[in-house]
């Protein structure tokens, strides 16, 4: 049945903008329990903290330009990681479990799907269809429709599918509900029976079996949650479209290696898992974030929950066709990166998350956000002084190690699909250049961000990406976009 909205829930995000940055650098390590409890109340002071993040990325890479010995340093550094590297590429991966038998399913948990949508009249109907018509039991899941304040016909596109399912319910959310898909998410939650919940777009497709693969993997008790593998429905649309793809495969492939290393499992928004103790254990979704994905990531491992992958089935999702999309897109993420760890830095050195995973954790921060930022005080020092990039060791390390990387993970993917030849694997070089030419636009995105975070007030704007559904096209709902 449809129901009409609820009362908000009290948000659990809220952050004291009152905080100093100085205060957060003397604050006492936290007992566990008020550690469990206080997950959101390093949000303050984000500007002065990237602020020093970029005048430190600078500062230290002009040492190094001044200082003799700062070449070998960076080598010195590049070897380490090096090493690291080649012990992750070697890793065993871990074999998903048995999908889930007929006579299993009598004794299966619970599962509550969400999707979260806000004038999606183009996409939601087929999404939501697909969702209701899953290989699991009607009694053992049930599907939670969001709306978000449409103001087109999803209101009663979810009303009438209401009627044909009964395992549907749809909330109408009021037009003074805060909070964006967190918002949406979090005041569902406490209604939902679920002892897993799972967060889907409004626009994701995904195979009839899907929760016969991942239910099983929450038999490990350590499991907090599992990201599901995501693909791109309109792979072959341009190169923007293709190069998404390819990054969405060298995603899955850096994931399931850092996994077998004992390293950090990541959330993807669309397609995740959530252990509903863990979710609980944590909080619940960051309001106050603009990718609640990322944010939720850190905090699960944080409380010491692993998170899994699943390789196949994939959830399908449209990627961004423009390149002016695809920067709107990409500077969210980022910055939603960044505010992860700018919020919870102090916990990350001092909660039960392991050192491999901390380790593994300060790997990924350096290739992924620091290192692009330094290139840019690096090209001014190599300009202005004539000489070599004191970086290009580490600078050649993660561009090898993207090339090798999303090479092998489109192999794996091309090899559960048909039998490899010697014209598909030179295909597969192809694509995995095209690909890494492609993801060259991190490398503008990550220092455009970090100075922007650095010198602009913070806003929150809860922006839409507009989803047309032709061609079965999948794009991801509810871009948060910082203004």
């Amino acid at each position: 049945m449809s129901d009409n909205h609820w009362e908000e829930t009290e948000s659990t995000g809220k952050f004291d903008p009152i905080g100093s940055f100085l205060s957060e650098w003397s604050d006492p390590e936290e007992e566990e329990e008020e550690f469990r409890s206080d997950f959101f109340q390093g949000l303050a002071g984000r500007r002065k903290k990237a602020a020093l993040v970029f005048t430190t990325i600078w500062v230290v890479v002009i040492t190094l330009h001044l200082v003799s010995w700062g070449y070998w340093l960076v080598m010195g550094l590049t070897a380490l990681l090096g090493i690291h590297i080649l012990r992750f590429s070697l890793a065993p991966l871990e074999q998903a479990p048995e999908k889930l038998s007929d006579e299993s399913l009598a004794t299966a948990p619970v599962v509550s799907l969400l999707v979260a949508a806000r004038n999606e009249e183009a996409v939601i109907a087929e999404s939501v269809k697909i969702l209701c018509n899953l290989d699991y039991p009607q009694d053992k899941y049930e599907v939670w429709a969001i709306d978000d304040r449409s103001t087109d016909r999803t209101p009663e596109i979810l009303d009438k599918l209401a009627l044909e399912y009964p395992h549907l319910r749809v909330v109408h959310r009021s037009a003074a509900a805060t909070g964006g898909k967190s918002g949406a998410l979090n005041q569902v939650l406490p209604h939902t029976k679920g002892d897993i919940i799972a967060v889907f777009d409004a626009d994701a497709h995904v195979e009839r079996d899907l929760l016969r693969q991942v239910v099983p993997m929450f038999d490990q008790s350590e499991i907090g949650a599992v990201q599901v593998r995501k693909a791109v429905s309109n792979d072959r649309e341009n190169f923007w479209t293709k190069g998404q793809a390819a990054e969405m495969v060298l995603d899955s492939y850096l994931q399931q290696q850092r996994i077998a290393v004992n390293g950090i499992g990541e959330l993807r928004g669309n397609g995740q898992f959530v252990r509903r103790y863990a979710l609980r254990s944590c909080g619940g979704w960051n309001e106050e974030t603009i990718t609640d994905d990322l944010d939720l990531t850190i905090r699960l491992h944080l409380d010491n929950w692993k998170i899994g992958f699943l390789l196949t089935p994939p959830v399908k999702e449209e990627g961004v066709t423009k390149a002016i999309s695809l920067w709107h897109q990409r500077n969210r993420w980022a910055e939603g990166g960044y505010q992860r760890y700018l919020d919870y830095w102090r916990y990350i050195f001092s909660s039960p998350m392991g050192f491999t995973k901390r380790l593994d954790l300060l790997y990924f921060v350096l290739f992924q956000y620091l290192l692009p930022t330094a290139t840019i005080p690096d090209f001014v020092m190599m300009v202005t002084r004539h000489k070599f990039p004191v970086l290009a060791p580490l600078s050649s390390l993660l561009f090898s190690v993207a090339f090798i990387s999303m090479f092998k993970g489109l192999r794996q993917i091309k090899a559960t699909e048909e039998k490899l030849t010697a014209f598909s694997i030179f295909k597969i070089f192809g694509q995995s250049i095209r690909g890494l030419i492609y993801m060259l636009h991190w490398q503008v995105v990550m220092p455009s961000i970090t100075a922007r975070m650095s010198v602009r007030p913070k806003r929150l704007k809860w922006v839409k990406t507009v989803h047309e559904g032709a061609g079965k096209e999948n794009l991801e709902f509810s871009i948060q976009e910082s203004k």
